[in-house]
């Protein structure tokens, strides 16, 4: 007997009633609020629970973006452009209403500046229509009023603003999806960067305990995460620029404070890579860093999937970040504040230096290799791990120099060909997709499923990887050991 799915576009969730649309055979809802909107009085301070409604409310338009500067990734014209505080919203699709279908819960990244779940790139129907998953995207409060820490001033100031409003979403998940065809127990968070690296966190935070069963974490940058007295220390110059008692911070202008903070992220650059923008452990929400928790076993120990590109830095080199160290000065200072007594051996393992392939290896490593092999190094242990390197190059990036750089893996999962980054990557894409997204989302899908079968897990015995290329991928043992080595113990 054939099992025809159901495509309701009203979900009745346990505040009330919403009514969304229907795409291309699957439903969708947008702008839906998970926590009541951080503005006036609620600036600065945790989520708080949404009130009950009566009625029905629409859901059928994109809640604004949290404030934030223009970036390629969401430049596309179909990605919405409207900024507001009142952000915290999410996207949901599903394919059938009526079941209990696995969920896939997507944190976008952005150096904890830029992004949002609405973003087309993130798209996620084609994920939902492939794998017969329901797939909610999460967009979070960003920049000064989300990734900024002032949770050490004095009032009512929450620390780690965007992971607790990535929480109240997993919440919001967790008591609500079931009324979106979703089973709140086969839960996968999965996200990219600044959400990988918040997909980290969240394994290291008691408070997540209970609200996913999976994590994929694609390309975290876990430098991202400073140590309290570091945030508290920026929290308080943040104020001598503002020049106000933390008291009127709530009423300040927008622009007032971004400008502010902006200010403090450029000086924060020269202490690399401690940024101003970022999340904070030392604190209940986060007591330890992911990479100290995973040692100690004070993690949630649920199936991961991590990973990351072979060429990270190699975008980030054109503009010579100052956070990031891709040129030869910016080496010579990385080394000046960390690990000078090292600096003969780590360098040892990038013996093309200082040509530019070495240094985007060095830049690659410093944010996003080395910090990723010691945590899988470490969670490992713990919980079953697949490790990853993405190794495939599009033609456009390959004739830019750049490789499998940061964030090109994206479009692959989540066949979002279409949108503005997407284009620009696999011009083609939408009309005939590559063999490696065709793989690549088969393999989240199954992941999220409890159904992949034939990828081994990693131990610091063998360090078995996952090696994505073009046409296929291969099991490699160790596949960057060399530079690896250099970098044990450092993080």
């Amino acid at each position: 007997m054939s099992v025809v799915a159901e495509h309701s576009t009203i979900a009745h969730t346990s505040l009330g009633t919403l009514r969304g649309t229907l795409e291309a055979g699957v439903s969708v809802w947008r702008g839906v609020h998970y926590a009541q909107q951080p503005v006036g009085d609620l600036r600065f301070r945790a989520p708080q629970p949404l009130q009950p409604w009566s009625g029905v409310r629409e859901a059928v338009e994109h809640g604004p973006l949290p404030p934030q500067g223009r970036s390629f990734v969401g430049g596309g014209r179909d990605d919405p452009k409207m900024r507001d505080e009142a952000c915290l919203t999410v996207t949901v699709w599903s394919p059938d209403t009526s079941g209990a279908l696995p969920v896939m819960v997507w944190i976008p990244g952005g150096a904890f500046v830029y992004g949002a779940g609405q973003l087309q790139l993130y798209n996620g129907s084609r994920l939902a229509a492939n794998g017969n998953v329901v797939v909610v995207n999460v967009t979070y409060r960003l920049g000064v009023f989300g990734g900024f820490e002032l949770g050490d001033l004095a009032g009512d100031f929450s620390d780690n603003l965007c992971l607790r409003d990535q929480l109240a979403a997993l919440q919001w998940v967790r008591d609500n999806i079931a009324a979106f065809g979703g089973d709140p127990k086969r839960v996968t968070v999965f996200g990219e960067s600044a959400g990988a690296t918040s997909v980290l966190a969240l394994l290291a935070s008691p408070s997540a305990e209970g609200l996913f069963a999976r994590a994929i974490a694609q390309s975290p940058a876990l430098p991202l995460i400073a140590d309290r007295d570091v945030r508290a220390r920026q929290a308080h110059r943040f104020l001598e620029i503002v020049g106000e008692d933390p008291a009127k911070l709530r009423d300040l202008p927008q622009k007032q404070l971004r400008r502010a903070a902006g200010q403090v992220q450029l000086e924060s650059a020269q202490h690399t890579p401690t940024l101003a923008y970022g999340l904070t452990h030392g604190v209940d929400l986060l007591p330890r860093h992911p990479i100290d928790a995973a040692r100690a076993g004070e993690v949630l120990p649920v199936p991961l999937i991590i990973g990351t590109n072979s060429h990270e830095a190699s975008m980030f080199a054109w503009g010579k970040p100052p956070m990031l160290p891709t040129t030869v000065a910016g080496v010579e200072h990385y080394f000046r504040r960390k690990h000078a007594g090292a600096k003969d051996r780590i360098l040892s393992a990038y013996p093309a230096f200082p040509r530019r392939r070495a240094l985007v290896a060095f830049g690659s490593d410093v944010m996003f290799g080395a910090p990723t092999w010691a945590f899988s190094d470490a969670y490992s242990a713990h919980a079953p791990t697949h490790v990853y390197r993405f190794d495939h190059t599009t033609w456009t990036l390959r004739a830019l120099g750049l490789g499998a750089t940061h964030g090109s893996e994206i479009v692959h999962i989540q066949h979002s060909y279409g949108s503005y980054l997407g284009r620009r990557l696999h011009p083609l894409g939408r009309h005939v997709q590559p063999s490696v997204g065709r793989r690549m989302q088969r393999t989240w899908l199954d992941f999220a499923r409890a159904e992949i079968a034939d990828w081994p897990f990693y131990d610091t015995e063998r360090r078995l990887t996952r090696v994505i290329r073009s046409t296929r991928d291969d099991t490699v043992a160790d596949p960057d050991a060399l530079r690896r080595a250099v970098w044990e113990g450092l993080y």
